[in-house]
C-alpha cells in the first residue's frame, strides 16, 4: 500500500532548498545519487515555481520505478536550449519546437507528451485596458518569454506579424514575467500558453484577460537523450501513464496542471515541422 501523497511529501525537498538557500537555477540536485538521471524542464517559470511544481513528481517517478532522477533547469529560456544543443540533459521537458530542434541536432527522442491536449498561444491584456481587439495593439511594446518560445512567443508574433501589426517585443524571461509586466502595466500586452497563466499568482491572474488564442499544436515532448539506455526510458515512459491509476500520482499530475501522461513518438510533432520555423539560428 502506497503511502498517501500529503504525507509521504509532508516536506517537500524544494522547501527545505529554500531554507538552506541552495536553490539555484542551474543544477541544483534533489537525489543523493551522483549517479542520478538529470532530468530538466524548460524554464517558462522561476526556478523556485519549478521546483515546487516539479521535484514531486520526480520523487514520485523514483519511488515507483528505482530510477534515480535528479531535478535541473536553467536561468533562461537561451540558456535551457544552449544545454539541450550540447546534450547536457538526460531527460528534458522541452516545447515543441525545441523537440524538432533539438531531435535532429542533439538526438533527444520523444517518447510522452501529456494526454488529450494541444498547446495554444494566447496574447493577454490588462481586464480594466481599452484594447478589445488585436488590431488595438499596433504601435504597444509586447512581452514574449524569449525568442524561440513556441507557442508564447513564435505562433503570438507569427499571428501579429500576419495581420500586419507594429510593435515593439519585449523579451523578459519566462512566462510568470510576462504576466507581471503586463498586470504591471510595463506593457499593453503579453504572450504566454493557458497552462502556465492559470498557475501565476492569482492576484497576477485576476489582474488578465486573453485578448486571442491561436490554433492548437502538439504539446511539450518529455524526451531522452540518446544515451539513456531504451529499458530506463521504457520503465520511466510506463511510469508516466500510469500516474492517473492511483492519488498520488493524481496529486502530482494537478501539481503541474495536467491530466494524464500519454506515449508518444517523433512523428507526434510532424504539425511543427510543417510550420517551417527557423527561430533559432544558432546555439552551442
Amino acid at each position: 500500500m502506497h503511502m498517501p501523497f500529503k504525507r509521504k511529501y509532508s516536506v517537500p525537498v524544494w522547501a527545505m532548498w529554500l531554507m538552506s538557500g541552495c536553490i539555484l537555477v542551474s543544477t541544483q540536485t534533489w537525489g543523493a545519487s551522483e549517479q542520478a538521471y538529470s532530468f530538466s524542464v524548460v524554464p517558462q517559470q522561476s526556478a523556485t515555481k519549478l521546483a515546487r511544481t516539479w521535484v514531486p513528481l520526480l520523487q514520485l517517478l523514483q519511488q515507483k520505478t528505482g530510477i534515480p532522477l535528479r531535478f535541473v533547469t536553467a536561468p533562461d529560456i537561451p540558456t535551457f536550449e544552449n544545454r539541450l544543443a550540447r546534450g547536457e540533459y538526460d531527460f528534458a521537458y522541452m516545447n515543441p519546437y525545441h523537440y524538432t530542434v533539438f531531435h535532429q541536432n542533439s538526438g533527444y527522442q520523444a517518447f510522452a507528451k501529456q494526454a488529450n491536449k494541444r498547446i495554444r498561444g494566447i496574447l493577454v491584456v490588462r481586464q480594466d485596458s481599452e484594447t478589445q481587439a488585436v488590431e488595438d495593439l499596433e504601435g504597444q511594446v509586447i512581452a514574449f518569454p524569449a525568442p524561440a518560445a513556441f507557442a508564447a512567443t513564435l505562433l503570438v508574433r507569427s499571428y501579429l506579424n500576419n495581420q500586419g501589426i507594429t510593435y515593439e517585443p519585449k523579451f523578459v524571461s519566462s512566462h510568470d514575467s510576462v504576466y507581471r509586466a503586463v498586470s504591471g502595466e510595463f506593457t499593453g500586452a503579453g504572450g504566454g500558453i493557458v497552462r502556465t497563466l492559470e498557475s501565476v499568482d492569482p492576484e497576477v491572474r485576476a489582474q488578465l484577460r486573453i485578448l486571442w488564442k491561436s490554433p492548437g499544436y502538439t504539446p511539450h515532448a518529455f524526451s531522452a537523450h540518446p544515451r539513456v539506455p531504451a529499458p530506463v526510458v521504457e520503465k520511466l515512459q510506463q511510469a508516466l501513464r500510469e500516474l492517473v491509476n492511483h492519488p498520488e500520482g493524481l496529486d502530482v499530475l494537478k501539481n503541474v496542471n495536467f491530466g494524464a501522461i500519454e506515449p508518444a513518438v517523433d512523428n507526434d510533432w510532424e504539425d511543427i515541422r510543417k510550420l517551417n520555423i527557423d527561430a533559432i539560428k544558432s546555439v552551442n
